[in-house]
C-alpha cells in the first residue's frame, strides 16, 4: 500500500473494547488473522512496548507498535473503538482511534519513518474528524489509503 508499511483493507475495522488490555489483545488478533502472525508473540511484543511507556498519542489516538522477528516489512492495522477507552495517554484522554504498527526487528529507521508518517496522519484535524465520522470499515480504509497515497506522492 505504501513504501513505508502495508495496510490491508481487512486490517481496518471498528471494535468494542472495555480496557487497554482488550484493545491490545484485539490488535494482536487482527495482526495475526490478516498478516499470518503469531497472536501470542504479537501481544507479548505490544505489551512489552507499553511497559516502556504508553503509546497513547493524545487527542484520542493510540499508536501501539512493536518489532517482530521474521517479518518481511512493516505492517499496520487500524481500529476505531465504538466507545473511548482509557489508555494512559500523555494527555489523560481516553482513546477511540488505534493505529497499530509492527516492524521487522532490524527495521531501524524504517520503523521510525513509518511511525512518523502515522503520527502526521493522526495529527491532521480533518483526518481525525473524518475517521470518527466514517460509516464503516470500508470508509475508514478509503480515508486511510487516500491519505497515505497522497503523502507518499
Amino acid at each position: 500500500m505504501t513504501a513505508l508499511f502495508t495496510l490491508l483493507p481487512e486490517a481496518v475495522g471498528t471494535i468494542d473494547a472495555d480496557s487497554k488490555a482488550t484493545i491490545l489483545d484485539q490488535l494482536a488478533q487482527r495482526f495475526a488473522g490478516v498478516y499470518g502472525l503469531d497472536p501470542v508473540l504479537v501481544l507479548e511484543r505490544l505489551e512489552e512496548r507499553e511497559k516502556l511507556g504508553s503509546t497513547g498519542f493524545g487527542r484520542g489516538v493510540a499508536i501501539p507498535h512493536a518489532r517482530i522477528p521474521d517479518l518481511g516489512r512493516p505492517v499496520a492495522t487500524f481500529l476505531r473503538l465504538s466507545t473511548p477507552v482509557a489508555f494512559d495517554a500523555a494527555d489523560g484522554m481516553p482513546v477511540d482511534l488505534v493505529f497499530g504498527l509492527l516492524s521487522p526487528e532490524a527495521a531501524g529507521a524504517a520503523h521510525l519513518h513509518a511511525l512518523a508518517a502515522i503520527s502526521r496522519m493522526m495529527r491532521d484535524e480533518q483526518m481525525h474528524t473524518a475517521l470518527g465520522e466514517a460509516i464503516d470499515a470500508e470508509a475508514l480504509y478509503a480515508l486511510l489509503a487516500n491519505s497515505i497515497d497522497r503523502d507518499a506522492a
